[in-house]
């Protein structure tokens, strides 16, 4: 089980980012293309995120994307683990 007891929120967020893009981020890191150090990383850049709220209601309406929103942080980092 992977997750980050110090920000079970952004852990969630950040999850659920990658999920409606088709990423499932536990098993990137499981599968070893990508690092614990580079999960944390994008956790660290939600929690440090001010539009939590916003995020919350567009994953609450989204259950595929092609892409994430504008406002994410984490979009890009999350759309180059797509095409893996």
């Amino acid at each position: 089980m992977m997750g980050y007891v110090e920000a079970p929120k952004a852990w969630g967020l950040t999850r659920g980012m990658g999920r409606v893009v088709g990423v499932n981020l536990t098993d990137a890191v499981v599968e070893g293309w990508l690092s614990r150090a580079e999960l944390a990383d994008l956790v660290d850049r939600c929690q440090a995120c001010d539009r939590a709220e916003e995020c919350t209601g567009w994953l609450a309406r989204t259950v595929k994307a092609e892409a994430l929103p504008a406002f994410c942080p984490n979009k890009a980092g999350i759309e180059a683990l797509v095409a893996r």
